[in-house]
C-alpha cells in the first residue's frame, strides 16, 4: 500500500508574534553574567599589573647591584663555565676539545 505524502510546509501563523519581554529570571542570569565577567577582568588586569611591578622591581634591584660596585659578568668567564662539560669530566662523552688530557680512569671495583 503505498501511500502519497504531500510535502511538509511552513504553518502559517494567523497573528503577527509579540515580544516577550524577558522574565525576572532571565535578567538577573544576564546581569549576573556580567558582573562576573566584570569581575573577572578586573582580578586578571589586578594580577597582571602585580606581576608586571614585581619584575620591574626585579630589574631595578639587579641594576643598583651593579651600580653599587658588583662585578659585572666577564665574558671570558662565561665561555670558560660553557666550555666544561661534565659528562666529558667524568669519561661518559667525548670531551669536546681533544687537545685535554683524559680523566683517569678508575678501575678499581
Amino acid at each position: 500500500m503505498a501511500q502519497y505524502n504531500q510535502p511538509m510546509t511552513a504553518r502559517s501563523i494567523p497573528a503577527p508574534q509579540v515580544y516577550a519581554p524577558p522574565s525576572m529570571r532571565e535578567l538577573r542570569a544576564q546581569s549576573m553574567h556580567r558582573l562576573q565577567m566584570g569581575l573577572g577582568g578586573v582580578a586578571a588586569m589586578v594580577l597582571l599589573v602585580g606581576l608586571a611591578n614585581i619584575i620591574m622591581n626585579r630589574v631595578r634591584m639587579s641594576e643598583a647591584e651593579v651600580a653599587a660596585g658588583s662585578p659585572a659578568p666577564n665574558v671570558a668567564t662565561k665561555q670558560k663555565e660553557a666550555a666544561s662539560d661534565p659528562l666529558a669530566e667524568i669519561g661518559v662523552a667525548p670531551a669536546a676539545n681533544p687537545t685535554s688530557p683524559p680523566p683517569a680512569a678508575n678501575t678499581a671495583r
